[in-house]
């Protein structure tokens, strides 16, 4: 090895914000702070410890944990101890929690005393050591057969690991993905690719030294879209919320200058629909993905003086691939023409490859050249990627992953048209397209159609039974506080905006949406629902 090809890792993040700003403020969570100095020592800390606990190299070592200093911390001591971080969702059942262990083969549970509550059984029975994570005053908690947090550091102390890796093409973490078609798969992220996904994040998200970050994003998703490297890497502060709240988030942004944050379109709605929403005086950026966000999202955001940046991505890209970039041009534009453009999910970023959408190979040949569609912003195709920041496989299944490469390019099962000027622009899932008659209905299309009402608060389409058409589409809302729209009056303000074909044939009105933890609703529960007793042409 040559000075020329030293292995990439977001580990020399922490090393060298350690050394540059040693006393300045690196993680708060909630009465807590750590400096960079501190942040580094406890890192090293449980580093040890994690090799003390009799984890190899190359193991897996999972994280139950809500957004906490030591699953920040987590993101730099699990990698170097040589070790692979499984940050799991906290949302999930305890049969899909014991999948992950069994399938990540987890040599250590490391979980917060709250969560073991649901899972304590399960997790003695599993076998795997289980350490007990502090509370957020750092103090020990209790969970029957665990470690507790302090007894476990102190395996570790004088702790003195290398910040460098031997293979930037290790598994420095796994991400399990949703599974709502089947188990789910075990997504290798490598540590070349997170410490170049870290710098893309830094780029587009406009991170400095001066940064201070809300962690409103699940840090257990995409790991956190490598924001934890990326924060660090530039020596800015991170400020953990447990919990998301309307209240709490708008008291944080406030009260701890915060610059930037992240979550999908529903975090958003959560802070629109808040009593304390008013202007800032002082910039936030929020990067948004999981969902294209309504132009009505943008507009309100834009009036509280928030600036929105759309970015996109799956878990098998580590987060965000690309970003829609601004343009000088759009600052002439009304703001529900500029919502329209940032509702798009733009360009691959300056670490990522391109971003392409291509025509389908109906004959399903792995090796048939992939054709981009036309920049007519008409023609659909499937998105693909490709690139440093696209994973390295699924865990332990060599057949889809060969699957999701055919051609040589990740297929993502979205589709989106390509504009004139280069940007890609998502139009549906695949498998949420609505087939109606013959005519394909984008379910995207439509919800960002009634969220320009000003009753609704959040909507979900899909397809539901018909017996003359196959299927048709159906809207779930949820009203704003103190406002009822009747279902006559939403369809009408569709057809207004859309062809009339295109408008819901009916409104259901409840009071919440299934969601992920990410905020993601659950299109699978209303789908299943709809469907059940009928032969589904509905994939997946």
């Amino acid at each position: 090895m040559s000075g020329l090809d030293i292995p990439l890792t977001p580990l020399r993040f922490l090393e060298r914000s350690a050394g540059v700003f040693p006393t300045k403020t690196a993680i708060i969570d909630g009465p807590r702070s750590l400096s960079y100095a501190e942040m580094a020592e406890q890192v090293q800390q449980v580093a040890g410890a994690i090799r003390a606990a009799g984890v190899a190299p190359g193991e897996s070592v999972v994280y139950v944990a809500t957004n906490s200093a030591e699953l920040v911390m987590a993101h730099f001591a699990v990698p170097l101890a040589g070790a692979v971080l499984v940050a799991t969702n906290t949302r999930l059942s305890t049969p899909e929690i014991a999948y992950i262990l069994e399938h990540s083969e987890a040599r250590l549970v490391l979980i917060e005393e709250e969560l073991a509550a649901t899972h304590g059984e399960m997790l003695r029975a599993s076998g795997v050591p289980v350490v007990a994570l502090p509370a957020q005053d750092g103090t020990d908690t209790q969970i029957d057969g665990a470690t507790p947090w302090s007894r476990f550091r102190a395996t570790g102390e004088g702790t003195e690991l290398p910040w460098t890796v031997e293979d930037e093409t290790a598994t420095i973490s796994l991400n399990y993905t949703s599974g709502t078609t089947g188990r789910p798969k075990g997504v290798m992220y490598t540590h070349r690719g997170a410490h170049l996904n870290a710098l893309g994040q830094c780029l587009h998200q406009g991170f400095v030294p001066e940064t201070r970050y809300l962690w409103t994003l699940p840090l257990f998703h995409c790991n956190g879209w490598c924001s934890a490297w990326a924060v660090t890497a530039l020596g800015g502060t991170q400020v953990c919320l447990r919990a998301v709240r309307g209240p709490d988030v708008w008291r944080l942004i406030r009260d701890e200058g915060i610059t930037h944050m992240a979550g999908a379109p529903t975090v958003l709605s959560i802070m629109a629909g808040a009593e304390e929403a008013a202007p800032l005086t002082e910039p936030l950026s929020v990067a948004t993905a999981g969902a294209p966000p309504s132009p009505t999202i943008i507009e309100t955001f834009t009036e509280l003086g928030v600036t929105v940046i759309h970015v996109f991505g799956l878990t098998e890209t580590y987060g965000p691939y690309s970003s829609c970039e601004w343009q000088e041009e759009w600052a002439e534009l009304s703001t529900p023409e500029l919502a329209v453009r940032l509702a798009r999910q733009g360009v691959g970023m300056t670490t990522a490859d391109d971003l392409r959408v291509i025509r389908h190979d109906e004959g399903g040949d792995p090796d048939a050249p992939l054709v981009d569609v036309p920049a007519d912003q008409a023609t659909i195709g499937e998105i693909v990627m490709r690139g440093n920041t696209v994973m390295k496989g699924y865990f332990k299944d060599e057949e889809a992953t060969a699957e999701a490469f055919r051609g040589g390019w990740f297929h993502s099962g979205d589709l989106g048209v390509l504009h004139a000027d280069g940007y890609v622009q998502l139009v549906d899932r695949a498998k949420d397209v609505v087939i109606s008659g013959g005519e394909n209905i984008s379910t995207i299309e439509i919800e960002q159609a009634l969220m320009r009402h000003p009753a609704v608060s959040e909507v979900a389409v899909i397809g539901v039974p018909d017996e003359r058409w196959g299927e048709r589409p159906q809207a779930y809302v949820t009203c704003r506080a103190g406002q009822q729209p009747d279902e006559a009056e939403l369809i009408a303000h569709v057809k207004t905006l859309l062809a009339s074909f295109k408008a819901p044939k009916a409104v259901v009105f409840v009071e919440d949406l299934p969601k992920t933890a990410t905020g993601k609703i659950r299109k699978n529960e209303l789908k299943d629902a709809a469907w059940a007793g009928h032969e589904t042409r509905i994939q997946g």
